[in-house]
């Protein structure tokens, strides 16, 4: 029988859910999945934190709560709290009343909804870094926005390319929103220092353009929640009026609760109460509100000191877990006298790692060893562990010496 639907055209696949597919129907003993961006223990396994185990506990035997509708902007005490997470209890944008938070499906959902706002108030272009993760074109277009990049990343030198970086902006008009990584850069792991950023925040300043940070890392990145929001603190003191797309899925764990913020600042606290509405309107347009789970065992940590201490040794933990992979990787590429310099695994940071291998290199790992990794090179710290290691860096080994000609 026919369809009305019959010529409906069909979307390629997301690489890496096609990925994580693919691993999942492999028989091999030895695969190995580095392509997928949540966080893994030494035993290749999701990490549910301690901390969140505990509030979930607390949450089960709390027999007050039940399952009602949240405010349509979402729960109060974990939006509050998230802001000041990000921006610091003693920001001027918080102390004077100058932000607020909107919860969010997610990172991705408080983008899309900062998107969403910005294309209702006349932002037409917007910049991404190149490369930058897939989903921020995918959104943008999706919200109306023309679609640009700026140069981040050069290959040949492994390392971020801060002039060009400059001069792309300086190029820009005004008014293009520039999308901007809080910290560990996705998928380069590469990030600006802070003197970089205070040269970038006045650039931005001088040509008028609009910050958003997406920041889905913090705290994860380095084990130090303040370090890694450096870089936003650093535009609110001096003044920017930016939007902030906050993720709970790395730094709790709460991937499939979909846990995040939209924290807001302006530079005149009236007109929150019109942006507030506007807000709402958008909410209630793509979602009606948000779900109640994840930001109630977020909110307990947030404004729990034991809590939130606990929580700051568990971000430590996989901090430091994903510092010793990237070391034992290095080493070990190293020791097997791999050609290329691979100096730049250790100038990473984060979940993720260019690995300066090109396509053919990554699909003979894919298709010889069962090692699954996105054919840009990019790999997941995280999902390297010492049982794996030497089998992961002998396959590398093998790749770099199997295309010689292709290599850096």
């Amino acid at each position: 029988m026919s369809s009305r639907f019959v010529d409906v055209v069909q979307d390629p696949p997301i690489e890496v859910f096609e990925l994580t597919k693919a691993f999942n129907e492999d028989n091999n003993p030895n695969k190995v999945n580095l392509g997928v961006g949540s966080y893994k223990d030494d035993n290749g396994k999701p990490w549910v934190l301690p901390v969140v185990r505990t509030v979930e506990h607390q949450i089960a035997n709390d027999m007050t709560l039940n399952h009602e509708y949240f405010p349509v902007l979402g729960l109060q005490e974990f939006s509050s709290a998230a802001v000041k997470l990000v921006l610091g209890n003693e920001s001027p944008a918080v102390v004077n009343n100058l932000s607020f938070g909107v919860q969010s499906l997610s990172g991705t959902g408080a983008l899309r909804i900062g998107f969403d706002f910005l294309a209702r108030n006349g932002y037409k272009i917007m910049y991404v870094s190149n490369p930058t993760w897939g989903n921020h074109n995918l959104l943008g277009r999706t919200a109306g926005f023309t679609m640009r990049s700026y140069r981040y990343y050069n290959a040949a030198t492994k390392s971020v390319d801060f002039e060009a970086l400059k001069a792309d902006l300086e190029a820009a008009p005004e008014n293009s929103v520039i999308i901007l990584h809080g910290c560990a850069h996705n998928p380069s792991g590469m990030d600006l220092n802070l003197e970089q950023w205070a040269v970038l925040s006045g650039l931005i300043r001088q040509k008028k353009l609009f910050p958003f940070f997406d920041t889905a890392y913090q705290g994860f990145c380095s084990g130090d929640l303040d370090k890694d929001a450096s870089a936003i603190r650093l535009f609110v003191q001096e003044g920017h009026e930016l939007l902030v797309a906050q993720s709970f899925a790395k730094n709790m764990g709460l991937y499939n609760e979909r846990c995040g913020n939209l924290t807001v600042v302006v530079n005149n606290s009236d007109i929150i109460p019109k942006l507030r509405s506007q807000f709402t309107t958008i909410v209630r347009a793509n979602y009606s509100n948000p779900p109640a789970h994840g930001a109630r065992v977020a909110a307990a940590i947030l404004n729990n000191k034991a809590l939130n201490d606990e929580w700051r040794e568990n971000l430590r933990t996989m901090s430091n877990r994903m510092n010793t992979m990237r070391q034992l990787l290095y080493q070990k590429l190293n020791i097997l006298s791999t050609p290329g310099n691979w100096d730049h695994i250790l100038r990473s940071v984060g979940l993720f790692c260019f690995t300066g291998l090109n396509e053919r290199q990554c699909n003979y790992l894919i298709k010889e060893y069962h090692i699954y990794l996105l054919r840009d090179g990019r790999i997941n710290i995280s999902a390297l562990t010492n049982g794996n290691m030497d089998y992961v860096a002998n396959a590398i080994y093998d790749a770099v010496a199997n295309f010689k000609d292709d290599v850096f």
